[in-house]
């Protein structure tokens, strides 16, 4: 009986010290599975890292590096004289340059006008331009109309008939240079025969990465029929996911970067994947009294599909710092696109805009170091 109790006693021992092992095990994993939060800073910008142009105005600068070793820019332009005409007259742009902050060459017009009859026909804009295996896709906004100027410059109207044709589409090449395949509809159109459906009226402005998983995130501005036309609304943003970049997509049923009680809380969200979390730097909206105001924001992600805003929230008030040493508060500071290069975020490309004496917008693409410090928390 001795015998048995004295084996019963070193078998107990073993169970107590393997548990212990695992208990230790287990509190290592905790410990390095702290979430780890970034803090996003803005870098002193180059003045080579402006690209504008006397005569057009230029918007919305995305970033993508080719086998050319060159850095290929895709960009939104309209001609100056015609006003803030972007939504009727915008057509993507190509740039290039040897750095990544610039300073950028036009080469070539990527997604010229091809037609009033084509659903992108007459519009191009706001791209985002992605390399997915070995392919470049190049999404944007395009839409379709009669092209009629609304606005003269200093006073910006909005061709509501454009605004509401917009839709979500892909080019797809196997070069950064082209020649790019155009497709007969949009990658991502509204939904139809649904008036409750929040992107019942328009779909714009697409944000996309590659998930974790090899399938195809997109977040994308939406606006419905809730409130009355020409302009709907509210605007909210959704989520959509494809097994391959040209789809199709999934829509899900719920919007993100929401904010109770607004109709338009946010937009241009940029979002990646990285580190085990998706990420976005987004342009918040909100109001001062009667008085809209700008900013850029940081919000994070365990799925991609349902958002929170990260611990470190408020990235920017549109306040650029230059080398000197002086600072610019500009009127805009959004489309915020963020160049990754060696699997780092290196730069973020943002339109910028201020108004000159004459009340005429003067709109350019920044290339902006970013700084990201990450902290485990």
């Amino acid at each position: 009986m001795k015998y048995n109790i004295s084996i019963l006693m070193v078998l107990i021992s073993l169970l107590m010290a393997c548990s212990g092992k695992k208990d230790k095990k287990e509190l290592v994993k905790k410990s390095e599975a702290k979430i780890e939060h970034y803090k996003i800073e803005l870098g002193k910008v180059s003045p080579k890292s402006v690209f504008k142009n006397d005569t057009m105005s230029i918007w919305g600068g995305s970033l993508v590096k080719g086998e050319d070793n060159l850095y290929h820019m895709y960009y939104a332009k309209w001609p100056k004289n015609i006003g803030w005409e972007w939504v009727n007259y915008s057509i993507i742009s190509h740039a290039v340059s040897e750095s990544p902050f610039g300073p950028f060459t036009h080469k070539d017009d990527a997604l010229p006008d091809r037609g009033s009859e084509f659903w992108d026909g007459s519009t191009t804009h706001n791209p985002t331009i992605h390399k997915v295996n070995g392919k470049y896709y190049l999404y944007y906004m395009g839409n379709t109309g009669d092209k009629k100027i609304v606005s003269v410059p200093g006073k910006a109207k909005i061709h509501w008939g454009h605004r509401n044709k917009q839709r979500i589409g892909v080019a797809v090449a196997d070069s950064p240079d082209g020649p790019w395949k155009r497709f007969d509809k949009p990658v991502l159109d509204i939904t139809e025969n649904d008036s409750l459906a929040h992107d019942a009226l328009m779909t714009s402005n697409p944000s996309v990465c590659q998930m974790a998983d090899g399938k195809i995130l997109m977040v994308y501005k939406a606006v419905g029929l809730k409130y009355p036309l020409p302009q709907g609304g509210p605007v909210v943003h959704m989520v959509a996911i494809a097994d391959t970049p040209t789809g199709p997509f999934k829509k899900y049923p719920d919007p993100v970067f929401t904010v109770e009680g607004e109709r338009f809380p946010a937009e241009d969200p940029y979002i990646w994947y990285q580190d085990g979390k998706y990420r976005a730097i987004v342009k918040r909206i909100k109001f001062e009294g009667k008085k809209r105001m700008f900013s850029l924001v940081h919000y994070d992600s365990d799925d991609g599909i349902n958002w929170n805003e990260a611990k470190y929230y408020e990235l920017s008030d549109r306040t650029v710092t230059w080398e000197d040493g002086t600072t610019t508060k500009f009127d805009h500071l959004e489309r915020p696109q963020v160049f990754i290069e060696n699997g780092e975020p290196l730069a973020l490309l943002c339109a910028a805009d201020s108004i000159d004496v004459n009340n005429v917008r003067q709109s350019f693409n920044i290339q902006i170091p970013l700084k990201i410090t990450k902290l485990n928390e």
